[in-house]
């Protein structure tokens, strides 16, 4: 095997009023000297890698005194109204026109159940099947019922109750009678319909970290910190202070604002 010399260049200045031996020493002090720099050094960077470390420490124990939680993944039907039934059903409902219509044409499916009044300005409401085979519980039509009523305009009017009923997505329907229009976000409604008279009742509460209003019966269920809320006309901001304040905070407030229904106050 062949042998290979390694030749390492390094640049050495002299003084040539010194001796061997006194530039010698020169260089030795000197290396010394950087030795301690850089052991300075690497004791600064640990230090300062302990500080951090604490720090960190200190910014968990705070954010859990306070209840803070990190930022939790947004689901799909967020974006509705929704609850989970106390059968473990999700409901969700439009907001609006505009969601209204993506509710029916893009989230309701064949074996779902869709409820609605014959009320302007009232949401569409869906219960989801979601895979499963069982036939959805009478409980969970009462509670999608109650919802739909809840979110009408009905409550803002502050009716106790309202007419509400269910059908099947196939007799949903954007295909108008003769001489007829359908504006966004409504729909023709064919065959025979299932009615309900629910009364109005609200409640909001945590669930899976998130503020979930709907029915009392299924919030109740659900949510070990609950709010429960009747019709009335104090700002809704002032409203969800107040039940951020219940909460510990734990909830943000444009998220509990989002979940309630105009028009309410709470149950003292």
């Amino acid at each position: 095997m062949a042998d290979y010399l390694l030749i390492l260049k390094m640049d050495i200045n002299l003084d040539i009023r010194k001796t061997v031996e006194e530039n010698a020493a020169s260089y030795f002090e000197k290396a010394k000297k950087d030795k301690k720099k850089i052991e300075g050094t690497r004791k600064i960077i640990q230090d300062y890698k302990a500080k951090l470390s604490s720090l960190e420490e200190e910014k968990e124990k705070a954010e859990k005194k306070a209840g803070l939680k990190p930022s939790l993944k947004k689901e799909w039907y967020e974006k509705f109204r929704w609850f989970v039934s106390s059968d473990g059903h999700l409901v969700i409902g439009g907001r609006d026109a505009a969601t209204n219509e993506i509710v029916v044409k893009k989230h309701t499916e064949a074996t779902d159940l869709v409820f609605h009044t014959d009320m302007p300005g009232s949401p569409f409401a869906v219960i989801k099947r979601e895979g499963k085979t069982d036939d959805i519980p009478e409980l969970t039509k009462e509670e999608a019922a109650i919802f739909t009523a809840v979110f009408s305009r009905g409550w803002k009017q502050g009716l106790a109750a309202i007419p509400v009923f269910c059908v099947r997505p196939e007799q949903v329907s954007k295909q108008a009678k003769s001489g007829e229009y359908i504006s966004r976000g409504a729909f023709m409604i064919y065959g025979e319909k299932k009615f309900y008279n629910p009364g109005m009742s609200c409640a909001v509460g945590i669930y899976q970290g998130k503020a979930m209003s709907g029915p009392t019966s299924a919030v109740k269920k659900h949510c070990s910190e609950f709010v429960e809320l009747l019709q009335g006309d104090e700002k809704l901001s002032d409203v969800a202070k107040a039940i951020k304040k219940r909460f510990g905070g734990l909830i943000e407030l444009d998220e509990i604002i989002r979940a309630l229904p105009s028009n309410c106050r709470i149950k003292k």
